[in-house]
């Protein structure tokens, strides 16, 4: 009886957390170094903070319900390819934490958690810009690579073919993204512990 009390509790977080992050995709924020289809969204802190409270299990089915939502919501433009890269993209950054800090639930296992986290983001991000979502990008708009190489060099002269596209565009936006999400996790989780570890 407890389990299932437990199991039904932990649905029930899973359900509220992903309709939150679900909810925080759809305010998304224009930033200055990169082009306007880069926007900075807060949904990985409801994520983030199911993983801490629930694990990486529960933080990956929270993940993919929020990009469910969001396809739902706003549909897409990419077959699906952009939302697949979106699912692994969040994984890769709220899987390391959640598996730290499940092993010592500190401050200090939530900091390197973050860290180990953002690393993850960064590289994974990167590579999925470059080998997948941008090739896939330029298919669907039918335009070719140099065409979001141009936008991304009309923001930043450093920027003049993929590589330092990804290397100024991609990864400084991934970089925000987790210094963000983890700085607001990290404000926000030990306010909410009690209620959402128990």
């Amino acid at each position: 009886m407890g389990k299932k009390k437990l199991s039904v509790r932990t649905l029930t977080k899973i359900a509220l957390l992903s309709a939150v992050a679900g909810v925080l995709m759809l305010f998304e924020i224009p930033l200055w170094f990169a082009p306007n289809f880069y926007q900075l969204d807060l949904s990985e802190l409801a994520v983030m903070i199911g993983a801490l409270s629930m694990g990486p299990v529960a933080a990956m089915f929270i993940e993919l319900i929020k990009i469910l939502l969001n396809f739902v919501l706003n549909g897409t433009i990419t077959g699906g390819v952009g939302e697949a890269a979106n699912f692994i993209i969040g994984c890769s950054f709220v899987l390391p934490a959640a598996w730290l800090y499940q092993k010592k639930k500190d401050k200090k296992a939530m900091l390197l958690g973050f860290g180990a986290g953002i690393i993850c983001l960064i590289l994974v991000g990167a590579l999925a810009n470059y080998f997948v979502l941008l090739p896939v990008y330029a298919a669907v708009f039918g335009q070719p690579l140099e065409f979001f190489v141009a936008m991304g060099q009309a923001l930043n002269p450093l920027i003049v073919d993929l590589p330092t596209f990804t290397l100024y565009a991609v990864v400084p936006f991934n970089l925000l993204k987790g210094l963000v999400v983890s700085l607001l996790t990290f404000l926000i989780y030990p306010k909410l512990k009690s209620a959402v570890e128990n």
